[in-house]
């Protein structure tokens, strides 16, 4: 054996190394390496807390944009459906103007004795006059999508005709048919505006 091996195991006898020191050591390892991943832990929730919290503040902005959003376009309905309540006869009446302005020249014209003269009863010019307003007035309907219903020998139909009586047809073929009108309907595009009032042939 050599000097340096005799002076290792001398050093060995008088300083052996105890098992309880071993276990203090591994201890304290343990111990440092659970705090380390406690850190961790600590560092890691405290991560996602924040994240969570960043998403939270950034939904609330976006839940505030909508609803301002919201708000504006509600009032915005709300000023087009008084706007269209107050004004949505206006394309209409505006195109019934010139139908009232016809109606004031031939007011006009009556008491007119040279234009009178020109016709050949007084009866006449009035008659000729409205004649002229009321083909107008009926451009100025159709214009606007008011149709008058056909009736005369058409069948009686409950989608469109009111019958307030009903007649000994004058023919067979004029049985369950409309002969006569009381008061003609209109269609307004493809709605009934207004039924007819018929007198139906039995």
């Amino acid at each position: 054996m050599s000097k340096e091996e005799k002076k290792i195991e001398e050093e060995l006898v008088e300083n052996p190394v105890s098992e309880e020191s071993t276990e203090s050591t591994e201890a304290a390892d343990k111990q440092e390496t659970s705090d380390t991943t406690e850190e961790t832990e600590e560092e890691t929730i405290e991560a996602k807390l924040a994240l969570a919290e960043a998403r939270i503040a950034e939904l609330e902005k976006e839940r505030l944009y909508k609803q301002a959003e919201f708000d504006n376009y509600r009032k915005r309905i709300i000023k087009e459906k008084a706007d269209l309540i107050l004004n949505g006869g206006r394309k209409v009446l505006e195109a019934m103007l010139p139908v009232i302005d016809d109606l004031e020249r031939a007011l006009s014209h009556i008491g007119n004795t040279e234009s009178v003269e020109k016709a050949e009863s007084t009866e006449d010019a009035l008659r000729e006059g409205v004649d002229l307003i009321y083909k107008k007035f009926l451009k100025v309907m159709e214009a606007q999508g008011v149709t008058q219903m056909k009736t005369e020998g058409a069948d009686f139909n409950t989608d469109f005709h009111e019958a307030v009586t009903q007649f000994p047809a004058p023919s067979d073929e004029l049985k369950g048919k409309v002969i006569d009108c009381t008061e003609k309907g209109y269609m307004l595009n493809d709605t009934v505006l207004r039924y007819a009032k018929v007198v139906v042939g039995i």
